[in-house]
C-alpha cells in the first residue's frame, strides 16, 4: 500500500469517510434537536462538528513523543455522551455543557499516563453492562423519530412516518444481508439516502436549511457563548469520558492486531493524550467529546490495507467538508422518520457490542450475574422514571435520573464489591481486544 498512488489512498480514505459518516452527524444532530437549536445553530454544530472529527483524526496519526498513536484510527463524536449532554444543556446552559467538556478533556491528559494501571476496574461484566445500557437507553430517542420527531405533536404516528421509517431499516437489513465488501459496510448510510430519496419524492423533504446555508466558513471559537464550569456538569462527563476512553483502548488493540504494529502502555499514553486533546478542541469550538470509531476498524480488516495514509486523506477529506456549511446543512434535510430507522439500529448495534463484551465475563459466576442485573435494572430503570429521585437536590439528580451514569457508578462499586480480591487476576476488556 505504501508505493500505491495518493489516488488509490484517496479512495479508500472517502471509503472511511463513508463508513464512518453516518454516526459522525448523529450525534450533533441528537443533541441539536434535544436542545432546541435553529437551523442556522444546527448547521454551524454539523459542520464544525465534521471537521473537528478529522483534526481529532489528525491528532492520532500524527506521531511524536507527547501524543499520537499512530494507528489507522478514525475518531468520531463519542454516542454515549449525547444524553448527559442534553441533560446539562436543558438542565443548566450551553456554557455548562461546553465547560465540562473542556475539563474533561484536560483530565484525559492528565490521567493518561496512569490509566493503564487501574483498567482493572473495568472488566468485561463493568463495560458490557456500560455500553448495553448506553444502547439500551438510547433506543427509545430512535422510536420517538420513528412517530415523526416529538411525542404528543400533531402529525405523530402518522402511517407515512411509521412506513419511512420501516423502508430505512428494510435497506439497511436489505444492504446487510445481499451486499458485500464496502457496500456492506455503509448499510446504514444506504438506508439513510434511500429512505430520503423515498421521503423526496412524496414531497417530506425541507431544503430550507441547506439554502439558507453559506458556502464557506471557519470555525469560530465559543460560538454558543463562553464556557461555564459546574462541578456536577464536569463529574458527569468525567465519567462519560473514562467509559469512551475504554471503548477506545479495544479499538486500539483491535487495530494492533490487524496491523501487526505494537500497542504498549507508551502507545496507549500517547493515544489518550490525542483523544483528550481532541475533547479540549472541541470544547473550544463548541463540539463534544471524541473517541476512536469502531466501524472503521471493521473497514481496515475488510479491505485489508493497514497504511495510515488513506486514514490522512479520510481526515482531509473531513476537515473540508467541515468549511462547507452547505455539506453540513445537507444532513438536515433528512425527515425525522428516515433518521429514525437508521438510529434504532445503529443504537440496537450498541446495545449488542455490550453483549458481546459480556460475553467476555465469567457467567457462571452469579456475583457477575447479580453486577448485570442490578446496574442494568438502576440504568434502565432510573432513565425510564427519573421522577422517582425528585426529592433529592437538584445537583444530585443530574446522576441520579441518567440511566448511563447510574449503571456506571452501580457497575463499578459492585465490581470492587463482590471482585475485589481477584481484581489483579479479572481480564479486561483491553486483555480481551489483545488476545
Amino acid at each position: 500500500m505504501e508505493q500505491s498512488s495518493n489516488g488509490k489512498a484517496a479512495v479508500l480514505g472517502l471509503q472511511h469517510l463513508l463508513a464512518m459518516y453516518a454516526g459522525a452527524v448523529a450525534v450533533p444532530l441528537l443533541i441539536g434537536q434535544g436542545l432546541g437549536f435553529n437551523t442556522e445553530q444546527m448547521t454551524y454544530l454539523i459542520s464544525i462538528d465534521i471537521f473537528m472529527c478529522g483534526v481529532a483524526t489528525l491528532l492520532q496519526l500524527t506521531v511524536n513523543k507527547y501524543f499520537g498513536i499512530g494507528l489507522p484510527v478514525v475518531l468520531g463524536c463519542a454516542i454515549q455522551a449525547v444524553s448527559p449532554l442534553i441533560l446539562i444543556g436543558s438542565t443548566k446552559s450551553i456554557g455548562a455543557m461546553y465547560g465540562a467538556i473542556i475539563v474533561a478533556g484536560i483530565f484525559i491528559v492528565v490521567i493518561s499516563g496512569v490509566f493503564s494501571k487501574i483498567e482493572k476496574f473495568f472488566p468485561p461484566v463493568v463495560t458490557g453492562t456500560v455500553i448495553t445500557v448506553i444502547g439500551l437507553t438510547l433506543i427509545p430517542v430512535a422510536i420517538e423519530k420513528i412517530g415523526g420527531g416529538v411525542k404528543g405533536a400533531e402529525g405523530f404516528g402518522d402511517l407515512r412516518n411509521i412506513g419511512l421509517a420501516f423502508l430505512t431499516i428494510a435497506l439497511i437489513l436489505g444492504v446487510q444481508a445481499f451486499g458485500k465488501g464496502f457496500f456492506r459496510s455503509i448499510s446504514v448510510l444506504v438506508g439513510l439516502v434511500g429512505g430520503t430519496l423515498v421521503a423526496l419524492v412524496t414531497g417530506m423533504v425541507n431544503f430550507s436549511a441547506v439554502k439558507e446555508a453559506t458556502w464557506l466558513h471557519l470555525p469560530q471559537p465559543f460560538y454558543f457563548g463562553f464556557p461555564e464550569f459546574d462541578l456536577m456538569s464536569i463529574l458527569l462527563i468525567i465519567i462519560v469520558s473514562i467509559v469512551s476512553m475504554v471503548e477506545s483502548t479495544g479499538v486500539y488493540f483491535a487495530l494492533g492486531d490487524i496491523t501487526g504494529q505494537k500497542v504498549g502502555k507508551e502507545e496507549l499514553k500517547k493515544g489518550y493524550r490525542a483523544e483528550g486533546l481532541a475533547v479540549i478542541l472541541g470544547g473550544i469550538f463548541n463540539t463534544f467529546p471524541y473517541t476512536g470509531f469502531s466501524q472503521n476498524v471493521g473497514l481496515v480488516q475488510l479491505s485489508g490495507i493497514r497504511s495510515r495514509r488513506p486514514i490522512y486523506f479520510s481526515a482531509f477529506f473531513l476537515i473540508a467538508l467541515g468549511l462547507l456549511p452547505k455539506a453540513g446543512a445537507v444532513a438536515q434535510i433528512i425527515p425525522e422518520p428516515v433518521l429514525g430507522g437508521g438510529m434504532l439500529v445503529m443504537f440496537g448495534m450498541v446495545a449488542v457490542q455490550g453483549m458481546k463484551m459480556l460475553s467476555k465475563a465469567d457467567l457462571s459466576n452469579e456475583k457477575n450475574l447479580l453486577i448485570i442485573a442490578i446496574s442494568i435494572g438502576f440504568g434502565l430503570g432510573f432513565n425510564m422514571v427519573p421522577t422517582v429521585f425528585s426529592q433529592f437536590p437538584a445537583a444530585l439528580q443530574m446522576f441520579t435520573g441518567n440511566g448511563i451514569v447510574m449503571s456506571s457508578f452501580t457497575a463499578i462499586l459492585l465490581n470492587i464489591v463482590f471482585n475485589y480480591g481477584n481484581l489483579e487476576g479479572t481480564r479486561s476488556v483491553v486483555a480481551d481486544k489483545r488476545a
